[in-house]
């Protein structure tokens, strides 16, 4: 048996020169864009209504969009561990409920050696402000000496957002310390 619909053509296809056009405005518009973007900005400005799937076909077939399991994976370099203990201090903060029901939620100061990979202090604390890493480290030092450098997350505690009027960004309270007690 053979069907009606043999040498016809599909009913899904597009219309003559929409995906030529589609492409061309891709091209010199939104080849940055991802397929999902590239189809709103096709409906919103130009009123092309094209599926996401259909633009990330065309895009796929014209070179400008790679799938994910094609693309080439983004190489990190590990950084190395220090050789001796207390040269590098990795601090961060956790919210937590730590005591579950029986107090509330605070913060847990972690002081991890880089070298051994050892806590060396925790502390626990209200929330995780510039005082409290203040108190926590006045505490490390006595307890351990000053290390040469403390490694942290992109808090706000640690680094400036805001650009500096002499260079670069500008310095927190807490660089400030750690720039008078010599630490890295």
């Amino acid at each position: 048996m053979i069907s009606r619909r043999c040498g016809r053509p599909s009913n899904n296809q597009l219309a003559p020169g929409v995906a030529e056009r589609a492409i061309a405005i891709i091209r010199q518009r939104y080849a940055d864009f991802g397929p999902t973007l590239a189809a709103e900005k096709l409906r919103e400005c130009h009123g092309l209504i094209l599926s996401k799937e259909t633009i990330r076909a065309l895009m796929m077939s014209a070179g400008l969009w790679k799938p994910r399991k094609q693309r080439a994976p983004a190489i990190h370099q590990p950084r190395n561990r220090r050789d001796c203990l207390g040269e590098l201090i990795q601090i961060d903060g956790s919210d937590h409920r730590w005591f579950e029901e029986r107090a509330a939620a605070c913060t847990l100061l972690v002081f991890i050696d880089d070298a051994t990979g050892r806590l060396m202090q925790l502390h626990f604390v209200p929330t995780e402000s510039a005082f409290a890493y203040f108190e926590a480290t006045r505490s490390y030092i006595e307890q351990h000496g000053k290390p040469v450098a403390f490694y942290s997350d992109k808090a706000s505690i640690f680094r400036s957002m805001q650009q500096s009027t002499d260079f670069g960004r500008g310095v927190t309270q807490f660089g400030r310390v750690l720039f008078e007690l010599n630490i890295d």
